[in-house]
């Protein structure tokens, strides 16, 4: 899909999203930072790549001096999550081309960064407006234990699910989330059957509500695009000619998904 496709479609689902549904679990936050901790935004300056509906920059406002949040077109709700919040200032931006012409103590960018038209180059922005001496921190679904989606989900998500409304896609997540629950719960609590696809991802899928597990098929179904980044690629961008070699972090996370951590060279 070209970038200005992408973008036209951006205009819509991703408003969307966020109008329809509401992320609270603040514990995947915790884990998709690590080993990175909440601690490490207190008293800095923070740019957030992708607010979405604003509930990362929340958290992230409870601790940082001060926060830049940057969304392509989400920042009228993000406005409204964080009204209380005096140290937050909203941006509208493509994280493909943004320049602020400042840099940031931290800069991080949780579960967008695939969602972008060309992820190196939304690496390369957050690189760019990242401080030496400052840390990178990012969340991005993996290619690897991912094929299921990229392979099923995705063509048909291409094929038929991009033309639907966002209401009736809503309902079929809300039909697909409710028929995970008795295999989730079941099947997928025995461990000798640990090696089935999705094995990690479903642990989390028995912590989180009904209402949090509904976002996150929706979110699936919903994206305009999604490049699964893949370790290899990981590795190009924490390496250790832009990033201390010593802080250098490359999780995987419940085999879906990589946490990545630097703090930049000096």
């Amino acid at each position: 899909m070209a970038r200005e496709s992408v973008e036209n479609a951006m205009e819509n689902e991703w408003h969307a999203q966020w109008s329809m549904y509401s992320d609270s679990e603040r514990f995947l936050f915790d884990e998709w930072i690590a080993p990175a901790t909440l601690e490490d935004f207190r008293d800095k300056d923070v740019l957030e790549c992708g607010c979405g509906g604003g509930q990362h920059t929340d958290t992230v406002a409870q601790v940082a001096r001060n926060i830049v949040a940057v969304d392509l077109n989400t920042i009228d709700l993000a406005r409204q999550r964080n009204a209380r919040h005096d140290n937050v200032t909203f941006v509208e931006s493509d994280l493909t081309t943004m320049d602020l012409g400042r840099e940031f103590d931290v800069v991080f960018c949780i579960g967008v960064i695939h969602h972008t038209g060309d992820p190196d180059a939304t690496f390369e922005r957050l690189f760019k407006h990242c401080k030496p001496g400052g840390r990178v921190i990012v969340w991005t679904y993996s290619a690897e234990g991912n094929a299921l989606v990229r392979y099923g989900v995705e063509p048909l998500r291409k094929a038929v699910l991009r033309f639907l409304p966002r209401r009736a896609l809503h309902y079929w997540s809300w039909l697909l989330t409710a028929s995970l629950y008795p295999i989730v719960h079941t099947v997928y609590r025995i461990p000798a059957l640990s090696f089935l696809p999705y094995y990690e991802y479903f642990q989390n899928f028995r912590r989180l509500s009904f209402g949090r597990n509904l976002l996150n098929v929706f979110d699936k179904l919903n994206a305009p695009s999604t490049i699964f980044t893949t370790a290899a690629k990981c590795r190009e961008w924490m390496g250790t000619d832009r990033f201390e070699a010593d802080t250098i972090s490359i999780k995987p996370y419940k085999g879906v998904s990589y946490s990545l951590v630097g703090v930049r060279r000096g």
